[in-house]
């Protein structure tokens, strides 16, 4: 028996995924913004990436995972995202972030001792690294993204967007130093600044532009923070919670 469906030409297939790259929902923009108001009322002055990960999970009814294995920090069913927050004091105007993006160790992966000796090589190795995560993550997950969150928590103005998670081809790329001879990956087309690889901690920052269709919004009001008793008060907790187990004198 022939499907209902046809199959079109030039039809965008169907996505697993609670919304398009970078089409949140009011609701979800809403649902971020009450578990901000959530953290602050109860005295937390900052949000950290683990915190910024249980928030977008609840936004969209996903799973936070605490400890991923891979890049997939969140899930909702067979989409995976890694969620990055960072604190900038113009989150409306800025249009380009770092993005922290793990340790890729080209010693570790590949025998690169001297990772001066020949910086294309090491430059090479440290995306073939990133590729090897994302390749990785993707057997698990249909499909990848990356969601960002610009802060600045005294305005209390944020800048919210996402897009899909790529592997990077290293002959698109030359590497150079710095004066701290940390490597820095140039697209050879643009002359783009796109990545940064820091040999003391092989740490790797992927440089990223905010794209024009980010969501930017504000808190009008900062909600007044919750005394501790009252949060106590609210529990009903009495002395009877407590059994002490042990007790060394």
């Amino acid at each position: 028996m022939h499907n209902d469906k046809p199959k079109l030409r030039g039809q965008r297939p169907t996505r697993n995924s609670p919304h398009d790259p970078g089409e949140f929902s009011v609701s979800t923009i809403e649902e971020i913004a009450k578990q901000i108001v959530h953290r602050l009322a109860i005295g937390h002055a900052d949000i950290t990436g683990d915190d910024w990960g249980g928030i977008f999970a609840k936004s969209i009814n996903g799973e936070h995972r605490g400890k991923p294995l891979g890049l997939a920090d969140v899930t909702w069913e067979n989409c995976g995202w890694t969620v990055k927050t960072v604190k900038q004091n113009n989150p409306f105007t800025v249009r380009k972030v770092r993005l922290i993006s793990g340790r890729n160790s080209p010693n570790y992966s590949f025998d690169i001792a001297d990772p001066l000796a020949d910086i294309q090589i090491t430059g090479a190795a440290v995306l073939k690294i990133w590729n090897g995560r994302v390749d990785e993550s993707m057997k698990e997950h249909g499909e990848l993204r990356v969601v960002v969150l610009l802060r600045d928590m005294n305005t209390l103005k944020f800048t919210l967007f996402e897009d899909e998670v790529v592997r990077f081809q290293p002959n698109n790329y030359r590497w150079e130093t710095n004066k701290r001879k940390n490597l820095l990956g140039i697209e050879i087309s643009s002359g783009k600044h796109c990545f940064t690889w820091q040999k003391h901690g092989s740490q790797f920052t992927i440089h990223k532009e905010v794209p024009t269709s980010a969501v930017k919004f504000s808190l009008l009001r900062r909600p007044p923070m919750i005394e501790e008793q009252h949060i106590i008060n609210l529990t009903r907790f009495d002395s009877t919670w407590v059994k002490i187990e042990a007790r060394t004198f």
